[in-house]
């Protein structure tokens, strides 16, 4: 096979494939919304406290949202349904205003973060078997509020099976620190908002503070 005719035909393959993330199955995607609401006369984020019942971080405060799903088209509409699914919303009672940055946590999640707006706060009934609440912070907190950060480490080590007698030899078969992360915390009223939540509210915040461009 001719050097020049390979690089060709693999240029041609390159440009008619959009790239994605490789070991996405390796990660859980999920997609969720940051949702704006209007009460007592001025704008606040709302948040979920996840039901005491849900096998995966119970009691954890949230924004609605939750796995992106094989029927989904993307985590646009993921973020929308699994949003009106927890809060007895119908779509047109949720305004999806634009994407936020992505989050991959080194825990093995994948967060595709929207934010959004609700019109009607009255229109929301939460969804007994997923929410145990909701609750309303003013966006004027978040803003001019720093969150506390602390730093969280991550380790591997191999397990049974795994063929050291491949790699260099003093590889190390017990736990090996890898990196930290910063874990952010807001704390409003008897509420902690943290984890990933606290990242991706963060990164929220730190758009709505940037000066629109381009005018």
């Amino acid at each position: 096979m001719l050097v020049d005719n390979f690089c060709a035909r693999l240029k041609t393959k390159l440009a008619g494939r959009p790239p994605v993330i490789q070991n996405e199955t390796d990660y859980f995607s999920c997609a969720v919304v940051v949702p704006l609401v209007k009460q007592g006369g001025e704008l606040g984020v709302l948040f979920e406290v996840r039901s005491a019942q849900l096998a995966w971080q119970p009691g954890e405060i949230c924004f609605p949202g939750g796995r992106i799903e094989p029927g989904d088209a993307g985590p646009e509409a993921a973020a929308e349904r699994e949003t009106c699914e927890e809060l007895g919303l119908s779509a047109s009672d949720l305004q999806v205003i634009g994407p936020l940055d992505y989050l991959v946590s080194p825990i093995g999640v994948i967060v595709y973060p929207f934010a959004g707006y609700i019109p009607d706060y009255r229109q929301i009934v939460p969804s007994r078997d997923e929410v145990a609440e909701v609750f309303v912070v003013p966006l004027k907190f978040f803003l001019t509020t720093e969150p506390l950060s602390a730093d969280m480490e991550v380790a591997t080590r191999p397990l049974p099976g795994f063929p050291l007698q491949l790699l260099p030899d003093g590889y190390p078969s017990s736990w090996r620190r890898r990196t930290t992360y910063p874990v952010l915390f807001y704390h409003y009223q008897e509420y902690v908002i943290w984890g990933l939540t606290a990242r991706v509210l963060y990164n929220f915040i730190t758009i709505c503070r940037q000066p629109i461009t381009g005018r």
